[in-house]
């Protein structure tokens, strides 16, 4: 028997980073929304007591290191299941990108294997679990549209964005979290808006989301990788409504309200990078 999950990929509407744990973590308030941009997991017992990972990326692991596989040794171990499973990965989300994918992935597994041993777990206990391995991994648990706190576990669902397109550009570089957060200060880091980013979501006003748009790290990614403060002009500059780094990046998005204009920004914006994505708002 094989079952499957989708995991997709999630764009942040606001990142504001508060203040330092005693834990060395940070305590920070995320908007995030899912994308129509996903990964497929594939899940099927084995008969051996094993986690076995099977996918085609040369950039992600198919061993311990692999959050999907630390994701279902977790599982295993909580839960007391002694039976094998083997998780195959279509990954179609850029790696180190911003956009959570190695999270989503994880996030998949949890929920696909609580139903392949069919063990009724609802996903609040999951989402807690989840946020053993990574931060984003208990809202992708959740995925639609969320705030997040603490250092990502707290996750409270708010209602979906207006519906819009979204424009996707990976410069070809990969953003270590830790780097980018190791460089956080706290004395003059930018705070966005969030109150009004959720007013914006309740009111479904584009415009309103998109002026108050914001994300604490998007300066510090920049100044280390200039190409994505260039894509960000270069998306503003061709027509999109709002754009911003997602997560601590480098992937930049630019949301556009009327297809034909995507279109005009999603061709106007290869020239820059090579992954450009197209997409719809999910969450």
């Amino acid at each position: 028997m094989a079952l499957f999950e989708k995991a997709p990929a999630k764009i942040n509407l606001s990142l504001d980073v508060l203040s330092k744990r005693e834990d060395g973590l940070h305590n920070v308030e995320m908007i995030m929304t899912t994308i129509d941009l996903s990964d497929r997991i594939e899940l099927s017992s084995i008969g051996q007591d094993t986690i076995k990972i099977s996918l085609e990326s040369r950039y992600v692991p198919n061993d311990e290191r692999n959050l999907a596989y630390r994701a279902a040794a977790l599982f295993k171990r909580t839960y007391g299941i002694n039976k094998g499973v083997h998780i195959k990965i279509e990954k179609n989300i850029p790696v180190s990108a911003g956009l959570g994918g190695g999270s989503a992935d994880a996030a998949a597994v949890l929920r696909g294997l609580n139903r392949l041993w069919g063990m009724d777990i609802p996903l609040q206990e999951l989402a807690a679990l989840g946020s053993k391995l990574g931060a984003d991994i208990s809202f992708c648990v959740y995925g639609n549209t969320a705030i997040a706190r603490g250092f990502g576990e707290k996750i409270e669902t708010l209602t979906s964005p207006p519906p819009c397109w979204v424009v996707l550009a990976k410069p070809d570089i990969g953003v270590s979290t830790r780097t980018i957060f190791e460089r956080v200060s706290l004395d003059t880091i930018y705070h966005p808006n969030t109150n009004e980013v959720i007013k914006a979501l309740y009111e479904k006003d584009l415009y309103k989301l998109c002026a108050n748009m914001g994300n604490s790290l998007e300066a510090i990614t920049g100044s280390l990788h200039p190409e994505v403060i260039q894509i960000k002009q270069a998306m503003k500059s061709i027509g999109a409504t709002g754009v911003m780094m997602s997560g601590s990046g480098p992937t930049v998005f630019g949301l556009v309200e009327h297809e034909n204009k995507a279109k005009r920004v999603y061709n106007g914006i290869r020239g820059f990078c090579d992954e450009v994505y197209l997409v719809r708002l999910i969450g």
